[in-house]
């Protein structure tokens, strides 16, 4: 199945995430379930790592775009997708309180 992930910078991006994949993949952290983010949301984070301000849980400031993201079940949490691969490593989530208002 394919997903829409992003049209960002005027290149479309189309992510391909098997449904039974998804279904098992969940927080390392937490547990919750994760789901694939929606193209506006991976939009306002790219826009946000092209003003060079968002760091990852470990802290690492992040460099370029992501192709997409699983964003955890409370919106807390989104891990990226590089190279058409899930980053399910705690330190590598992206913590959206950077990106999204409080609310």
């Amino acid at each position: 199945m394919n997903y829409s992930v992003a049209d960002i910078y005027g290149m479309s991006i189309v992510m391909s995430l098997d449904p039974d994949l998804l279904a098992i993949l969940c927080c390392p952290e937490t547990k919750q379930a994760v789901s694939l983010a929606d193209a506006g949301l991976i939009q306002k984070v790219n826009a946000a790592l092209a003003k060079g301000h968002v760091r990852n849980k470990a802290n690492k400031l992040l460099i370029g775009q992501i192709e997409g993201g699983l964003i955890r079940e409370d919106l807390k949490i989104l891990y990226p997708i590089r190279d058409r691969i899930p980053v399910m490593l705690i330190e590598e989530g992206i913590p959206m309180e950077q990106i999204l208002p409080a609310g």
